[in-house]
């Protein structure tokens, strides 16, 4: 991949949450947690080139004097931002517009609950942009008929030529055929993003959708205003952090990993 296009990479971290209030500063096997997130993705490299990192710069977006001192202190580089977004894609933008960011280059919504990502699938995320026409992408992967089911996992349809159709929670494609047995047409989609920084700006810029206020969805916007989304298919897995009884599971994944061992 030419690092023709300039990339950075953005992780939006905000005190408040309902389910977890602190989340970013909770202790995981030594750093907080942000820490883990930012140094995962600057391990993401060029694939043309592994010497060369996949991106420019890794920033922390937050909005709470408390984070910014915990970043400062594990010298993560960070910049604070309004208070007032309702959305991580809305802090994002304002923390592209600080760093400069050009329009054409691609900036990368990073989610700061993310400590087991895997590098390698921001390298996935971004390869589309090789291509002018692509403005967004996002990740997606083969999920089985019973995970389909569940609503906290958004599945997405694709059209032939990779980009969104639709994003649900409902499993769909649906089956006119009661005894259906395609086990291979769900696709759960990644909640990771890339822009280019004209369409992130264009994004935060409407008003939330019908189709994104009804199913809770903000991709929904972009698609409801003819902004194409392209779809990269992956095998890898992430592990999230939504609730502090999500912080034991991940810490036992992350002490499998040499790279975490303590």
């Amino acid at each position: 991949m030419a690092q023709d296009v300039p990339r950075y990479g953005i992780i939006p971290a905000r005190y408040g949450s309902t389910r977890f209030p602190g989340k970013p500063l909770a202790d995981l096997l030594g750093r907080p947690l942000f820490q883990h997130v930012y140094e995962r993705a600057c391990l993401a490299r060029d694939p043309a080139d592994p010497a060369v990192p996949l991106l420019r710069r890794v920033v922390l977006a937050t909005d709470d004097e408390r984070i910014a001192r915990a970043a400062e202190a594990a010298g993560v580089p960070w910049l604070m931002t309004s208070s007032e977004h309702v959305s991580g894609t809305d802090r994002v933008c304002e923390a592209a517009r600080l760093l400069g960011v050009e329009q054409e280059a691609v900036v990368v919504n990073i989610q700061g609950d993310e400590p087991a990502l895997d590098p390698r699938m921001l390298g996935e995320l971004t390869a589309p942009f090789v291509d002018p026409a692509v403005r967004v992408s996002t990740l997606a992967g083969a999920i089985s008929p019973e995970r389909a089911e569940a609503r906290d996992q958004v599945k997405v349809v694709m059209a032939a030529n990779g980009d969104a159709l639709y994003f649900s929670r409902a499993p769909v494609p649906g089956s006119k055929n009661a005894a259906e047995t395609d086990r291979d047409r769900f696709l759960g989609h990644v909640g990771l993003y890339a822009f280019r920084m004209e369409a992130l700006e264009a994004f935060v810029a409407l008003p939330p959708s019908r189709l994104e206020r009804l199913e809770g969805l903000e991709q929904l916007r972009l698609l409801e205003n003819g902004i194409p989304i392209r779809v990269v298919m992956t095998a890898r897995r992430s592990r999230g952090v939504d609730t502090p009884e999500d912080l034991e599971a991940v810490r036992a994944l992350l002490r499998q990993e040499q790279l975490y061992r303590r």
